[in-house]
């Protein structure tokens, strides 16, 4: 009897550091499905802004580009998210807006581009388009 309790005496205080090692890989999961879920959250958060963005300017063509962008930049502002760039062609108005979502684990800052295009539904048209692209990611 006498060998069995000095061996597991080596032993004493393991399953204090197993528990620790498995609190810290629960903790760094969580943190991490945290992150992702934020930057996800900011890609929907941008779409919609670029979409509305789009529409409210091509309500606007026909009052002219300045007039068009000028909406765009209220809308996406309201949202937000900041115009990037507004391009327009005929009748149609292209838009992209990025939108800053902090993320924890030193990261620091991702930002999200999205762009959207709107203009008058017809033969020749496009109602509305919207995509996405990480600049962080590249």
């Amino acid at each position: 009897m006498r060998k069995w309790s000095q061996a597991g005496e080596r032993d004493r205080g393991a399953g204090t550091l197993w528990v620790l090692a498995f609190t810290a890989i629960i903790w760094l999961g969580g943190v991490t499905a945290m992150a992702i879920g934020g930057v996800r959250a900011a890609r929907h958060r941008g779409d919609a802004a670029a979409d509305l963005a789009a529409l409210a300017g091509a309500a606007r063509v026909p009052d002219g580009a300045g007039v068009a962008c000028a909406s765009a930049r209220s809308i996406a502002a309201e949202s937000g998210a900041r115009l990037m760039r507004c391009a327009i062609e005929g009748r149609v108005i292209d838009v992209s807006v990025t939108l800053t979502v902090r993320v924890p684990l030193g990261i620091d800052a991702v930002r999200v581009v999205s762009r959207a295009r709107a203009g008058p539904v017809g033969q020749e048209s496009v109602a509305w388009r919207s995509t996405t692209r990480c600049t962080e990611c590249q």
